[in-house]
């Protein structure tokens, strides 16, 4: 099973670092996060029609999923399935 190997493979960062650096990953969750976060806002506010509530909700959302996302692209980055 994939977890299984995810489990048992130790990685170290210069291993980690020649697939893809923690940079890459950041800069890679912000351009992301810039897209999903307009369109949370545009959906936020064509649901609620107030700008206001749209724009925390869409600011919440920003921070939340960019760091769920660096999370999941360092966990993928150590699985060496499809690699």
């Amino acid at each position: 099973m994939i977890l299984d190997k995810v489990a048992s493979t130790k990685t170290t960062y210069e291993d980690d670092k020649t697939s893809e650096s923690p940079i890459r990953s950041i800069a890679k969750a912000i351009s992301w996060r810039v897209i999903g976060t307009l369109d949370t806002l545009i959906v936020s506010y064509i649901l609620t029609g107030e700008l206001v509530l749209a724009t925390s909700i869409a600011s919440v959302d920003f921070v939340t999923k960019m760091i769920l996302y660096f999370f999941h692209e360092r966990i993928w980055n150590k699985i060496k399935w499809g690699k």
